[in-house]
């Protein structure tokens, strides 16, 4: 099965690209999005409807503001909208799906570099994610947190490590914390598959940062440890244009 990660940077404005040919090209057997910027109101059938796919999409209150997607070629038990805290779910940004082998959370996880009310919001975002993970273990599930976490963890992960130190995406406190996800018992499944590998999956659309590579690694497919087994390949689809940030695929055993 392979489970891909896409924040989009407007449904609408890729759906007029190579969005829907990529699709059908590449053949996800589920498909997850970030910053799809839609609202229900205005949904379009042909991005709601896609052919064998099920749709399920969070919006924002904000209207033209984050929102996450998921298609998948599997119906799953249940699906949620959030994690029960409104401030956080107000945002449209988290879809949990559970599936009879494993939980899918498609996660657009918040920006911190607009203020400091907006990093501590994103720490509050981290520290919620992670116990709503833990209860989710304690129950023996198996997960799968995938998206665009907004922040690069180690210096292989970011082309200027030196000069992005003091900028919200690599700060030490968000680098921190995913350290401490990890000493939670979550594995982020590109690293462990490719230890020595250095690629990215987002560029600033300044500077021609994509031309020059000079990127950040911040999209991500976490497992929990309890699936780590199930892990093939975990790759970042660098060639893949249309948004700012580029695919990631998790393939895992069925």
């Amino acid at each position: 099965m392979k489970i891909y990660s896409w924040n989009v940077n407007g449904l609408r404005a890729i759906a007029k690209k190579n969005f829907f040919k990529w699709i059908e090209e590449e053949n996800p057997d589920i498909l997850c999005l970030q910053e799809t910027k839609l609202q229900e109101a205005t949904l379009e059938d042909k991005i709601k409807n896609i052919k064998e796919y099920h749709s399920y999409f969070s919006f924002a209150e904000k209207k033209g503001y984050s929102g996450v997607a998921v298609y998948t070629k599997f119906k799953p038990l249940h699906v949620g909208h959030g994690i029960g805290i409104d401030s956080f779910d107000s945002e449209g940004r988290i879809l949990i799906l559970e599936f009879a082998d494993f939980t899918l959370l498609n996660i657009y996880f918040p920006n911190g570099q607009m203020s400091d009310d907006r990093l501590e919001y994103k720490m509050k975002f981290y520290d919620a994610i992670l116990d709503y993970c833990n209860l989710l273990v304690s129950q023996d599930k198996e997960l799968i947190i995938c998206g665009d976490y907004n922040t690069a963890h180690t210096e292989m992960d970011i082309k200027n490590a030196k000069a992005n130190e003091k900028n919200s995406g690599f700060l030490p406190i968000e680098r921190q914390w995913i350290d401490k996800f990890i000493e939670n018992g979550y594995t982020d499944t590109y690293r462990y598959m490719n230890p020595g590998k250095i690629e990215y999956s987002w560029w600033s659309y300044r500077f021609k940062a994509r031309e020059r590579n000079a990127g950040w690694r911040i999209d991500y497919h976490f497992v929990s440890n309890n699936m780590l087994k199930r892990v093939k390949k975990s790759v970042i689809l660098t060639d893949v244009t249309g948004s700012d940030h580029c695919p990631v695929m998790l393939e895992i055993e069925s």
